[in-house]
């Protein structure tokens, strides 16, 4: 998922999702790649490249810096004020700020030098890339939009896996969703995808696919399977089968887990649907 000759890392080892913070109308302004690097530090050290793109008509000012962050069970991505897993102040950025004209892309550098004394374990940091892009408001003043998109990194120090579990399956009755309860014991953290098929009985309601997500080491996340409330609503109350497997890369090799679980569907759940 990333190639670039600047990170010494196998392309089975990096992963790409989504983490964008901005208005709707600065999106169009930046794109960044890869979206997610992962990376072994050796000696101490780890670095790799990140390209950012001005797809704007007008000059770009970019600043980089970077945060701690994690991704809790119940909201998912969330940036810390201080981590265990803190790599920000091992970074270095080249460059830190720079102007990108439009229509052109350039390339920042990013080096980790962790300390010797650092024990072995996964150092994480979201590296933003924010944009200062001038416009004018709706009464014609100057304004700057800030708009960020946040490339998320971890850097291994020593021998780490990832050791996944599903350990349970129940009804999110706010979310009107079916969720997968997924533990991560190992050092290391996972993006894995969910192949599910939802059973009652001998008969199959529904199949589906979960889109890889991360599950940070030592943690545990639920997944929301997608189920359209118009098919909820069709769900009677009672017992139903959840059973599938997760599949996720891990030492270059792809990796699947197979689950079977029960799920109840509260009868409560059936009649708010009816309403």
């Amino acid at each position: 998922m990333f190639d670039d000759k600047w990170l010494s890392v196998a392309a089975s080892s990096i992963f790409l999702s989504a983490l964008v913070l901005f208005p709707s109308t600065a999106k169009a302004q930046m794109s960044v790649s890869p979206m997610v690097i992962e990376a072994k530090a050796e000696r101490g050290q780890a670095q790799g490249m990140i390209t950012i793109s001005n797809t704007s008509n007008a000059p770009s000012r970019v600043r980089v810096y970077a945060e701690p962050f994690t991704y809790s069970r119940d909201t998912g991505f969330k940036t810390l004020a201080s981590s265990p897993n803190d790599l920000t102040k091992y970074l270095q950025f080249s460059p830190r700020e720079l102007t990108i004209k439009p229509g052109e892309s350039r390339r920042v550098r990013i080096i980790s030098r962790l300390a010797p004394s650092l024990p072995d374990g996964e150092y994480r940091a979201v590296v933003f890339n924010e944009t200062l892009t001038d416009a004018k408001d709706n009464v014609g003043n100057n304004v700057s939009l800030v708009a960020r998109i946040g490339v998320t990194l971890y850097v291994r120090k020593g021998n780490l896996s990832p050791n996944l579990a599903v350990n349970d399956a129940n009804f999110n009755s706010q979310q009107k969703q079916i969720q997968l309860l997924i533990r991560n014991t190992g050092k290391a953290t996972a993006r894995p995808s969910v192949n599910w098929t939802l059973r009652r009985g001998d008969t199959v309601i529904k199949t589906g696919q979960a889109d890889a997500s991360a599950v940070i080491a030592e943690s545990d996340r639920y997944f929301l399977l997608s189920y359209p409330q118009q098919d909820t609503a069709a769900l009677s109350p009672g017992s139903y089968q959840l059973s599938g497997e997760l599949v996720w890369s891990a030492d270059d090799n792809k990796k699947k887990l197979p689950f079977n679980l029960n799920v109840t569907i509260p009868s409560q759940t059936a009649a708010s649907e009816k309403k």
